[in-house]
């Protein structure tokens, strides 16, 4: 057999390499499997290495794994592509190359163009918010929306490099957990104001909506708000030592920012509070996402609150445009950010579970800004979806069983008013306790 290293690293020969490639490459093996890589156009040295070898070109080398380029990695556009789906190893797959070979479709190139949203930047017909909605992505349209297919290729790939080179190795990561909550609204009643509250309470009268003004008049009479659900919060993430991250909705009030007025003190206080115990970001406004200065005064407002720096944002509404989205988080000095997933439905936007760089396809680059993909919102089970409690924590526990099966990184996200048993989330409180039993259960 080869020669091997102990902890080999893994060569990989290409004809010319591109920040594409490199970028994927990086993701694959550094980010997913934890491996050492170096990628070579000296084919002489290529060949007489004994390091495990893959082969990213269309000329057969011995004693390699082939992979053969599709193309999209050396490109410096963004094209319409035409994307055939087919299956291989119980997974799906795209860019096919020769049918027979080991690895018989682009791995790089199919990877590339689900992680960098490539599909995103092309004409697409937007919601009423501007959105990129599920239905129009090439996974939902092909029935794998629901898999991590980015990361099941890998450990495929893996798997096979292992066979060939018994000295390959990867380090096997361990499955992980992030709890993500917004405060659209961080009071149902309370600290309204008195405009917004006597307007709120002639509109439920119009509606005859009588039990809906009792529970406003009792609330503000000194009963608890049904939205003040942080206590609760806050003693099942002990139970499991979570540590959650906090988005907190600082814009002005407007036709979808309803959160409170940002001079009551009750607010402050929550946003302090909070922030003491856990990570707060930012969860820029509807109305912030054309406007740059709107932006700024939310940060500013937010870090000035909670007295800490603010790198963590998830846009409200979930509103996101490549790049301009991003390119603003980056002006603002956010390292991290957790808006993409899809509201009308679950799963992976971007096929994997692991977080990831934002790769500008504009200016062809990776930049510092991490993507921490999420794959279940509660408002998509009980709006959108229309499940009741068992759907919601069926659905719920799929998407944790195959985020389990690659190790990834299980992303939830959850509102204060959702455990409130309140209006549409009448029963619903247990399904965020279910979902942590079914997280941490042995």
């Amino acid at each position: 057999g080869i020669n091997q290293n102990p902890i080999a690293l893994i060569l990989i020969y290409t004809h010319k390499t591109s920040p594409r490639l490199e970028y994927i490459v990086k993701f694959i093996f550094n980010n997913i499997h934890g491996a050492e890589y170096s990628i070579t156009t000296d084919k002489e040295n290529f060949i007489a290495s004994d390091n495990p070898k893959l082969n990213y070109s269309e000329e057969f080398i011995d004693n390699s794994l082939q992979i053969v380029p599709q193309g999209l990695l050396s490109e410096t556009d963004i094209l319409q592509k035409k994307v055939d789906v087919s299956d291989w190893n119980n997974s799906k797959i795209f860019f096919q190359a020769n049918a027979e070979a080991e690895v018989p479709f682009d791995i790089f190139a199919a990877s590339f163009y689900l992680v960098s949203r490539y599909e995103e930047y092309l004409p697409f017909s937007a919601d009423q918010h501007g959105r990129f909605e599920a239905n129009q992505s090439l996974a939902y349209r092909n029935g794998f929306l629901y898999d991590p297919v980015v990361d099941q290729w890998a450990c495929i790939l893996a798997g096979i490099l292992k066979q060939k080179f018994p000295g390959f190795k990867t380090c096997e990561r361990e499955f992980s957990y992030i709890s993500t909550i917004d405060i659209d609204n961080a009071y149902a009643y309370l600290y309204k104001g008195t405009v917004r509250t006597l307007g709120a309470a002639m509109r439920d009268l119009f509606k005859l909506d009588f039990d809906e003004n009792i529970k406003r008049f009792q609330t503000l009479a000194g009963e608890k708000d049904p939205f003040d659900t942080y206590g609760y919060l806050e003693s099942m993430h002990k139970k499991y030592d979570i540590n959650p991250i906090w988005f907190f909705l600082v814009g002005n009030y407007n036709t979808y920012d309803k959160n409170l007025p940002l001079d009551n003190e009750a607010f402050k206080e929550l946003i302090q509070q909070i922030s003491d115990i856990a990570e707060v970001g930012i969860h820029p406004s509807y109305e912030s996402n054309n406007d740059f200065e709107q932006l700024k005064r939310e940060f500013d407002y937010l870090s000035g609150v909670s007295k800490k720096p603010i790198t963590k944002s998830r846009q409200h509404y979930l509103k996101l445009l490549f790049t301009e989205t991003y390119q603003n988080l980056i002006k603002l000095g956010i390292k991290e950010d957790y808006t993409l997933g899809y509201a009308t439905d679950t799963g992976f936007r971007a096929g994997t579970c692991t977080p990831f760089n934002f790769y500008d396809l504009y200016n062809e680059k990776e930049t510092s800004l991490k993507i921490f993909p999420f794959q279940v919102m509660d408002t998509t089970l009980n709006q959108y979806l229309k499940l009741d409690v068992e759907e919601a924590v069926e659905r719920i526990s799929h998407m944790i069983e195959k985020v389990k099966q690659v190790r990834g990184t299980f992303i939830s996200l959850w509102h204060n008013e959702s455990l409130s048993d309140h209006g549409h989330w009448k029963g619903w409180e247990p399904v965020y306790k279910k979902m942590l039993e079914i997280i941490f259960k042995k």
